[in-house]
């Protein structure tokens, strides 16, 4: 496989929403980025002509793993319309995208969260509560699955 040099995670963040915007356009719909200052939302994406929308906030990694970080914040923000696109960028091969509805990643986050603070720890410890929280997809289930977006 090839391997490059550890990306910034700054940089890994930018390579992601560039990398899911391309993706976007290469399935024929339109993806825009948004300013830094966009509170949520990486990229609005469309259909061709604009009847349907939708909100996405990009969670980029790099390497072998399969889990993305998230705040406390992701559990309960109301946006509707919104999704998450996990991308693993893979080393220098093609990245992969899971892309997954806020609801559930929410929901995922939240649940994956209090399983463990009721697990003890290494020295049988309680876990201290943590704003951080994990998104991971064991399962393939969320695996370029592009039509959940609901742009055609």
């Amino acid at each position: 496989m090839a391997q490059r040099s550890r990306l910034s995670t700054g940089l890994c963040g930018i390579a992601g929403e560039y990398f899911v915007a391309a993706e976007l356009s290469r399935r024929g719909y339109i993806a825009s980025l948004t300013l830094r200052n966009t509170k949520g939302i990486d990229i609005l994406a469309s259909n061709t002509d604009a009847t349907k929308s939708v909100g996405i906030q990009v969670k980029a990694i790099q390497g072998s793993g399969k889990e993305w970080m998230l705040n406390q914040k992701h559990e309960t923000d109301i946006a509707t319309n919104l999704f998450f696109v996990f991308i693993r960028l893979n080393d220098l091969l093609a990245p992969e995208y899971y892309v997954v509805p806020r609801e559930e990643a929410a929901k995922y986050a939240r649940d994956n969260h209090q399983r463990w603070l009721n697990t003890p720890g290494r020295n049988g410890q309680q876990h201290q509560d943590t704003p951080m929280r994990k998104f991971a997809d064991p399962e393939n289930k969320y695996l370029n699955r592009w039509e959940l977006l609901g742009l055609d």
